[in-house]
């Protein structure tokens, strides 16, 4: 490469990586604070973090609430106490929805279409912590985190045994058979 089309390369390669930045194009720019934490920790648990566990619903399939696969959905709960042990924060894990079957079968090896690829626990913080002064207004309510894996907004039933995968826009199943198993199980 010569030195003008060398210096050019440079310069849009700058420029690319300026405006990057500018516009947000940042892959840290995308992560929330779990992910963060997680990654600041090296792939490992925080000291002093609460990491709450995953338990699965095998029962909604009867309803027809599951994941892009078939298997069942999930959610994290850590119970509330004191002045929050009647009350509740519910926080649906985003995703975005899958847009044709090439996505939604790409997602059915991902957490976001399969539990069998959830994390089995999850580092619970900002929002979702149990610390007083990160979470001033709910560290001490019950708190539960509802696993995104139906590629359609909670929609369920993405999956038929006989003919496989397809676009999963159904009755609205996980989120309201997560919540109804919630309660019974609080």
């Amino acid at each position: 490469m010569g030195g003008l089309a060398m210096k050019v390369f440079l310069a849009f390669g700058f420029l690319g990586l300026v405006l990057g930045r500018w516009v947000g194009c940042s892959a840290e720019g995308h992560w929330n604070e779990t992910e963060l934490a997680f990654l600041e920790s090296g792939g490992g648990p925080v000291p002093n973090q609460l990491l709450v566990g995953l338990t699965l619903i095998p029962s909604a399939a009867a309803k027809g609430a599951v994941c892009l696969d078939g298997t069942p959905p999930g959610y994290h709960l850590h119970r509330g106490y004191g002045s929050g042990a009647n009350s509740w924060l519910v926080q649906l894990e985003g995703g975005g929805w899958c847009n044709d079957i090439n996505t939604c079968v790409y997602r059915k090896k991902t957490r976001r279409g399969s539990s069998n690829y959830m994390e089995k626990q999850i580092p619970f913080t900002g929002l979702l912590s149990n610390k007083a002064d990160e979470n001033p207004d709910f560290y001490n309510w019950n708190r539960v985190k509802v696993r995104y894996c139906d590629g359609a907004s909670f929609s369920g039933e993405g999956y038929n045994k006989a003919a496989g995968p397809f676009l999963p826009w159904a009755a609205h199943l996980v989120s309201c058979y997560g919540r109804s198993n919630v309660e019974r199980n609080a």
